[in-house]
């Protein structure tokens, strides 16, 4: 899972970088702290740490921790993988929006 991960944060920071044309072209609105980067990071890195807590949980549960149960194993896990997907549509969506700004350039 946490390849994942890497692989969306390194397509969502390579689609946000200063190389891109339309980089290049539409000025700096916000930054700092509010920017739409800065909260990007801030989701990838709490998407990150749900699944670093979800496979700390499974490997506890199966090296057989007592003070963990399989509800929080499975609760762990179903809310890193809702975490990943809406980080993938996420992506998804912000490159169908760069797309289509694209091509109304054109």
């Amino acid at each position: 899972m946490s390849s994942r991960i890497d692989l969306i944060s390194r397509s969502m920071t390579q689609f946000l970088g200063q190389d891109s044309p339309a980089a290049k072209q539409v000025p700096v609105i916000a930054e700092g702290e509010n920017s739409f980067g800065s909260t990007l990071k801030r989701a990838i890195n709490e998407v990150s740490d749900a699944t670093d807590r979800s496979g700390e949980l499974v490997k506890r549960f199966l090296g057989g921790d007592k003070n963990v149960e399989l509800h929080q194993v499975m609760a762990a896990s179903e809310e890193s993988g809702i975490a990943v997907d809406l980080l993938i549509e996420l992506r998804n969506k912000t490159v169908e929006a760069y797309r289509s700004v694209i091509s109304m350039q054109s």
